[in-house]
């Protein structure tokens, strides 16, 4: 048997983090050994100058040669000048940078560590650090005994330091205390900590592998991941044999689960359509309730009793009114969508690029303002609600914006049922991006007599919460809906718009010479995909086009793994178009490296900053001595302490999903059959979709007629337009 070894040491970089299982890999440098050794182990993502003993053994990988595989580990307190100036300046401790940390260690010497323990009103000695920097570093120095104490009790458990700091700023004081009482507690509070942690935590702490309690949170951890697939609730039989893969248990000992946490309402039981026992999480079900009761009161209402001057209104007279003032032709399609908004209490407007529906918004606006009348327009991101103004000329809100969250109230929004919107009509664009339970917050603030018109394109790709909100609308029947089909002549001359809807047909995309919008560059090799995109942002567009690489350019890939995929390219665009320099200061956290100038994308919405997902900023400078960042996200700074900054993932390339509500100049689409799990005809049409200027597919034709093909779009288990029309409850 291999005899078990110690190194002692300091970790100099990490190389690779798996943020999902805490696998690390690093460079690590010793006393015993002149040359730096690599180390490899599930374990806490400690930063780049962490100080410590390390047991495991020596193994040899047939590709990177020799590594100490880590069995357990101890973080120590570095005994040397040098260690204690890289300890301290990791970004442990806010207010110490490196500069501050290494005048810190060179004054105090080897007592550094003894004088911050003992008498930290000493650090006033030191060059550069006055009495307000010293009660920064006093305060995170407390903090940091605090966490401490919190990672010697998760450090087993692979919990990192950063995911150790959230911890502790959701529990404060009681946080061993809340972890010891109930682990699964963390994947419900705590952004960044997923089931398998806290089940890691349960598991060690004593918790039986048939528990009731673990059960119980395995069927609410299965249900979470179908709603974050898009399902609002998930058959009973599905969500039995999925749970019990999860908990590696006979399918039986879900059972009377299921029927213990709808006895405490976690969960809802109900019939829906043709699903015997449906199973919705309680935010979802009442959501979806809600969602239909209160449509189905808007529905009800006297449409004409609120803006009579519409009832008889002369439209033909009212159309020519509007030509001569803006100077707008409407089809009759067109027409009719702006008599069925005015006229009814809610109705839908759809269709795809080039249809006109600006253009019937526009017209709506014209003749409701003719009459003085209020009204409201809003967008589900920041993104589309700025397109949304610029083309319509009327100040567009977010959604969560125009219903006023409200932090200190949890969260919760002031505008709804009881302090309603205060508007005659309320418009909202991009609806196929609205998930359920946002929609349900916004229809509670919709009074009767609001009219509500809905605009949406229900061929893009649904949206990335749970629920198929505009297309269970238009499959009710519930209310009237006008879709615009014809595509307009100035629009035809777009190969783009062309093209969107050839592949939204079935039919393979059109790459016309005569034409510079619309490119294809062909490489079967997926390896020679990367460098082709990275050359064409960097160089071939922004030469040829006059584009600015990351103002001007987006890449869309379909997946997130894979050398053509959101991951890798983001590191290569990074390196291309923002790399190291003197003075351009980084910060890496596990495997991610963020450096001052880099475009970022929020992955969460954060109510505290008023910063949304999907919400697209820059980094504008990391300040390593305050321990923050701030990035600017129009035109607004925002500070993040650096142990959040996994709230934003770099966004030189993102996912198409990301990209829904926003429009780019030039858009870049590797299309590769590695990706054909994601290859599906709504993906490629609202990748499309999203360039005004021009469109580049790399990749190789076959992988392209894959994705033309594949209209299989995957089906969302939803209940809402069964409650609206008695319509089958599978929305597709």
């Amino acid at each position: 048997m291999t005899n078990i070894e110690s190194l002692l040491g300091t970790v100099e970089r990490i190389v690779f983090n798996n943020e999902e299982n805490g696998y690390i890999i690093a460079r690590f440098s010793t006393r015993e050994r002149y040359d730096l050794v690599t180390i490899v182990g599930n374990m806490a993502d400690v930063r780049s100058g962490a100080y410590l003993r390390v047991w495991g053994k020596w193994t040899n990988h047939l590709i990177y040669g020799k590594q100490f595989e880590i069995e357990r580990y101890k973080e120590e307190r570095p005994a040397t000048v040098e260690g204690i100036r890289k300890y301290l300046g990791s970004g442990l401790i806010k207010g110490v940078g490196p500069v501050t940390a290494t005048r810190i260690a060179e004054h105090f010497g080897e007592y550094t560590l003894d004088v911050i323990d003992q008498d930290i009103q000493r650090l006033i000695e030191v060059s550069g650090v006055g009495p307000k920097r010293v009660k920064i570093i006093s305060r995170a120095w407390e903090e940091q005994k605090s966490i401490k104490e919190i990672m010697l009790f998760l450090q087993s458990h692979n919990v990192s330091t950063r995911l150790a700091v959230k911890i502790f700023k959701t529990y404060g004081d009681d946080s061993i205390k809340v972890v010891e009482e109930d682990p699964y507690r963390l994947a419900q509070d705590i952004y960044g900590v997923g089931f398998i942690t806290a089940d890691g935590i349960a598991r060690n702490m004593g918790v039986e592998v048939d528990s009731p309690t673990r059960i119980q949170a395995g069927l609410e951890h299965t249900l979470k991941t179908l709603a974050n697939e898009g399902h609002v609730y998930a058959p009973r039989l599905h969500l039995t044999v999925e749970a019990a893969k999860l908990l590696a248990l006979p399918p039986e000992k879900m059972v009377p689960q299921i029927d213990t946490l709808a006895e405490q309402e976690r969960v809802f039981l109900e019939t829906v359509g043709d699903e015997q026992d449906a199973v919705y999480l309680t935010p979802f079900y009442r959501a979806e309730v809600g969602a239909a009761r209160q449509l189905r009161n808007l529905l009800k209402t006297n449409a004409a009793a609120f803006m009579p001057e519409f009832k008889n209104l002369d439209w033909k007279a009212a159309f020519e009114h509007i030509h001569r003032q803006d100077g707008l032709t409407l089809a009759s399609k067109q027409a009719e969508a702006v008599k069925t908004a005015l006229t009814q209490a809610v109705s839908l407007l759809t269709g795809g690029p080039g249809t006109g529906k600006t253009t019937t918004i526009r017209a709506v606006l014209r003749l409701l303002r003719s009459k003085g009348k209020r009204v409201l327009l809003a967008a589900p991101t920041g993104r589309a609600a700025r397109r949304m103004t610029e083309t319509t000329g009327h100040e567009a809100k977010t959604i969560h914006r125009l219903l006023e969250v409200n932090p200190s109230a949890g969260f919760k929004f002031k505008r709804n049922q009881d302090n309603p919107l205060q508007a005659d009509m309320l418009i909202v664009d991009e609806v196929s991006m609205i998930d359920l339970i946002l929609m349900n917050s916004l229809l509670k603030a919709v009074s009767p007599g609001t009219h509500l018109l809905l605009v949406g394109d229900p061929d893009q790709l649904p949206s990335v919460g749970a629920g198929n909100v505009l297309r269970d609308l238009i499959d009710s029947e519930a209310a009237p809906t006008v879709q615009l089909e014809v595509i307009f002549r100035q629009a035809q001359n777009s190969t783009i718009i062309t093209n969107a809807h050839r592949v939204n047909r079935g039919e393979f995309p059109l790459f016309p010479p005569d034409k510079n919008d619309f490119y294809f560059f062909g490489k079967a090799d997926p390896d020679e995909i990367a460098p082709l995109v990275v050359d064409i942002i960097a160089n071939r567009v922004p030469k040829k086009f006059n584009a600015d690489s990351v103002e001007d350019i987006q890449l869309l890939a379909p997946m997130h793994r894979g050398s053509a995929g959101v991951g890798n390219l983001n590191q290569l665009l990074q390196e291309k178009l923002n790399p190291p320099k003197p003075g351009k200061t980084q910060y890496q956290s596990g495997g991610r490296l963020y450096r001052a100038g880099d475009k970022v994308l929020q992955l969460r919405n954060n109510y505290d900053k008023d910063v949304f997902n999907g919400d697209v900023g820059v980094i504008e400078r990391i300040d390593l001595e305050e321990g923050e960042a701030a990035i600017r996200f129009d035109g607004r700074l925002i500070s993040y302490d650096l142990s959040d900054l996994d709230e934003v993932t770099l966004a030189y390339a993102m996912s198409v999903h990301k990209s829904q509500g926003s429009e780019y100049p030039v858009v870049v689409i590797p299309v590769v059959t590695q990706h054909y799990i994601m290859l599906q005809r709504n993906l490629l049409y609202t990748a499309i979709t999203r360039a005004k200027e021009r469109v580049i597919l790399v990749g190789t034709r076959k992988a392209i007629a894959m994705a033309v093909r594949n209209n299989r779009v995957r089906r969302r288990w939803s209940g809402l337009a069964w409650r609206l029309g008695g319509y089958p409850s599978k929305s597709s």
